[in-house]
């Protein structure tokens, strides 16, 4: 049994069974895509503005030979559409980076045990996880700019690990989205259609420190995160759920008490929210988002402890808008 084989055999005794390698390179090939989204201002705050950072590995790690892609699905079920106000459904488990980052850790102290050096990434690096994820074979990558797995649709988070091992690369799996639209057309902000514009996107404005009013009415419910255009996706229809019950959603993520997340204080949000993949982005957020989701769709409930002169802001706004 070679490397890889020893590898891939851990993996799936541990529970992951959607992984890929290819080798370490620099995605030259990618270089004017990144170019012209800078030029045209199509870059978000949560980007690297150093495009080398975002198409080198040896920014991260020097003899490294082979990035290995993890999949890790975070789907438990479908949501049933019923319930207006809602988490993103890949925010209701626990968060995220610690869930990863701990089989991470495993992959690489098992891959240290066969003697090799290795360096993991879950959100810690600025190289493309999803165009790696594709050159790695696990999936390919939608018009909605979504990693799309055959098991498990597009409803996975990814972790990357680099080792100084060679191994044989896999082969990237070609685009399955053909002629459909649906994403595009589902898109409630229109940020899929021609050159994609992130900035468009509601998954990002819902997380962004500042919005323009112009995006209130957009959200819908939305309380953090987007799944518009993962919904619409015929490769998300009949997808497999997730066994890793860390990602078990919690019932409060779920079945959302919107006058809890409009008064929320900071300890309770701590205690609360704080362990979940949306608690990183602080309770003003939160708590800003439950705001615009309440007065926007005139649910009833009772604001009587905003305290943040910067929520208090996006109150006020919302309430000259609504009155006009």
């Amino acid at each position: 049994m070679d490397y890889k084989e020893k590898i891939l055999d851990y993996c799936h005794k541990i529970g992951l069974d959607t992984v890929g390698f290819t080798q370490c390179r620099i995605y030259t090939e990618l270089k004017s895509y990144l170019c012209y989204r800078k030029e045209n201002l199509l870059e978000n705050e949560f980007e690297e503005s150093d495009i080398k950072k975002r198409i080198n590995y040896y920014e991260y790690m020097d003899g490294g030979k082979t990035i290995i892609s993890i999949a890790f699905p975070y789907l438990f079920k479908k949501d049933d559409g019923q319930k207006n106000v809602k988490f993103s459904m890949y925010t209701r488990g626990k968060d995220y980076h610690k869930v990863v980052e701990n089989y991470l850790r495993r992959v690489c102290g098992f891959i240290e045990s066969l003697g090799g050096k290795v360096r993991y990434f879950v959100d810690s690096n600025f190289l493309p996880e999803r165009y790696i994820a594709f050159q790695c074979g696990i999936g390919f990558i939608g018009k909605n700019n979504m990693l799309i797995t055959d098991k498990y649709g597009s409803y996975v988070f990814l972790g990357e690990i680099i080792t100084d091992i060679k191994m044989e690369s896999d082969i990237p799996m070609e685009s399955k989205c053909g002629s459909c639209r649906l994403c595009e057309i589902a898109c409630p902000t229109g940020a899929l259609i021609g050159h994609k514009n992130s900035n468009r996107c509601m998954s990002y404005i819902t997380q962004k420190k500042d919005i323009d009013s112009k995006w209130f009415t957009k959200f819908q419910g939305r309380l953090f995160g987007c799944d518009t255009c993962q919904k619409a996706c015929p490769y998300n229809s009949d997808v497999v759920y997730s066994s890793i019950e860390d990602f078990k959603p919690f019932d409060f993520m779920e079945n959302v008490d919107l006058n809890e997340i409009v008064n929320i204080d900071k300890k309770m949000f701590i205690e609360r929210y704080g362990n979940t993949s949306c608690g990183w982005r602080g309770k003003n957020i939160i708590q800003r988002n439950g705001i615009i989701n309440a007065l926007i769709l005139g649910k009833d409930v009772n604001m009587k402890n905003i305290r943040s002169a910067y929520v208090k802001n996006y109150y006020d706004r919302l309430l000259h808008i609504l009155k006009l």
